[in-house]
């Protein structure tokens, strides 16, 4: 077993909270987590799902336990717009399992920050201007220091600093189409009794659908949390700069919609969706509001030297497959395995490269394929009943991966 070293890890979000207790886990003596923001991170109020079995085997793992807020969905129900449907849900295509557990982002992290050891020094509102590898460790470079690390974890998301200092030609995608996102507390929503809490509710439209489920609000209550995805018409004027050739990867936060895009999720609630979901996506404010262009892109390798990616740094599979946080708490657990079984830093990222590559292109390709089945390519969602949605399910899912891969340790 290799023990000791000093691991830096740049991003404090979910994968590098993770990452944190991997390096501890593995043996490493000194730890500094790198974090651009200042503010909590906690704020973050967006909800995320993990399939049950997924959610068993972090939990073996201990990345994930039955004390962090979480609500149990069982079902997936499909809807669609029907003017003739007595019930203002719209007309049921379709009943599906789905065993997943979701959870709000912010309490989430909350959880994942305070496992992390004092000793692990966190430091915010330090962006990393470089990453230099060398023979025998990583500098590290911010506006105060300059710090050799015998490896760095880069755990910034999908516009990696890391990402960039080692395959600087590997750039996210765009795929061609957005998600709105929103979410509202439980409160605020109208003749409740029409969504059972342990229901998602799929309601499709001519390209695209909105997903929406509740998550907890991290004080014994639930939000409502929804995601849109369709293409925006290619005439919309999208303002603030937001260029969807896409020369670098961006997105709007909470409340920064522009008018336009505000308005056409008004189109899609008004005219595309059954009138009750319509009017759930009424419901949400322009401040907790904001928009995600959709990319997809995995690295050409995990590791590069002596720098490693785990999360969104190293793959962007498209929500669709449920298993963007998965992935994340995945790749921490296989470096955790990977760090304490090594005999020297070759060996352990040799290792995690070997297993996380293959899954994280496995998890874009699913994701290219829902992406496809659910906004790209339609089917005439009107026409299908029970049978047929099974059918297509089933064609759409075909690695049965949808929730994520099973973990391989």
């Amino acid at each position: 077993m290799m023990r000791g070293g000093k691991v830096a890890v740049v991003g404090g979000s979910i994968a590098g909270c993770a990452a944190a207790l991997a390096a501890h886990r593995g043996g490493a003596d000194e730890i500094t987590v790198y974090e651009r923001a200042t503010g909590d991170l906690a704020d973050r109020g967006v909800g995320l799902a993990v399939h049950d079995s997924r959610y068993a085997e972090l939990e073996s793992a201990g990345y994930l336990d039955a004390g962090m807020p979480w609500v149990q969905l069982v079902r997936r129900r499909w809807y669609v717009r029907d003017d003739a449907a007595a019930s203002p849900v719209g007309r049921e295509i379709a009943v599906m399992p789905f065993p997943f557990r979701t959870y709000n982002w912010g309490p989430l992290w909350r959880e994942l920050r305070g496992r992390i050891p004092r000793g692990v020094d966190f430091r915010a509102g330090s962006p990393v201007r470089q990453v230099l590898p060398g023979p025998d460790g990583v500098e590290v470079t911010t506006d105060t220091d300059s710090t050799r690390h015998d490896i760095v974890i880069g755990a910034d998301g999908y516009r990696s600093a890391v990402r960039a200092a080692r395959f600087g030609d590997v750039r996210p995608a765009y795929a061609g189409y957005l998600a709105w996102r929103g979410a509202f507390p439980e409160a605020r929503l109208s003749d409740p009794e029409l969504w059972a809490e342990e229901d998602c509710a799929y309601a499709v439209f001519p390209g695209g659908h909105v997903i929406i489920y509740r998550i907890p609000d991290g004080a014994g209550g639930h939000r409502v949390n929804w995601v849109l995805y369709t293409a925006p018409p290619p005439d919309l004027d999208l303002g603030l700069g937001l260029d969807l050739r896409l020369t670098g990867p961006t997105s709007l936060p909470p409340g920064g919609l522009t008018d336009a895009l505000a308005a056409h999720v008004g189109h899609v609630a008004d005219d595309l969706l059954p009138p009750y979901w319509g009017a759930l996506l009424r419901e949400t404010a322009p401040e907790e509001l904001f928009l995600q262009p959709m990319y997809d892109f995995t690295a050409p390798r995990c590791t590069s030297d002596r720098v490693l990616l785990v999360g969104d740094a190293a793959a962007v599979a498209r929500p669709h497959t449920g298993a963007g946080a998965v992935k994340a708490l995945q790749d921490a657990t296989v470096l955790e395995s990977a760090l304490a079984t090594a005999d020297t830093w070759a060996d352990a990222l040799d290792t995690y490269d070997t297993d996380r590559t293959v899954s994280g292109r496995a998890m874009v390709d699913l994701g290219r394929r829902l992406g496809g089945a659910l906004v790209q390519a339609t089917p005439d969602w009107r026409a299908m009943d029970q049978s047929a949605m099974e059918t297509w399910w089933k064609q759409a899912d075909g690695s049965g991966a949808f929730g994520g891969r099973v973990l391989k340790r």
